[in-house]
């Protein structure tokens, strides 16, 4: 069975949308009060080099979020450039 992509796979300029979160409760919560929650639109502006952060996009908020954050979150409905 294939894996989910998951949010730290997007490319710069690329959207999707949330499927789902596998994270503790804890940074479950962080990530829904960020506003990443399942069914919500997220686009990947920019990725920092050397590992750093990804800026993100979800509805009208900015944001930026660790890699191995963004990797907790699955999506689906890939859209834009690759």
């Amino acid at each position: 069975m294939r894996t989910p992509p998951r949010l730290a796979d997007l490319a710069p300029g690329q959207s999707a949308t949330i499927g789902s979160l596998a994270a503790d409760s804890g940074l479950g919560q962080r990530l829904a009060a960020l506003g990443l929650r399942p069914g919500q639109r997220v686009e990947l502006l920019r990725r920092a080099s050397w590992g750093g952060p990804l800026h993100l996009r979800v509805g009208m908020t900015e944001l930026m979020l660790r890699r191995r954050d963004a990797a907790r979150v699955d999506l689906i409905a890939l859209e834009g450039a690759a």
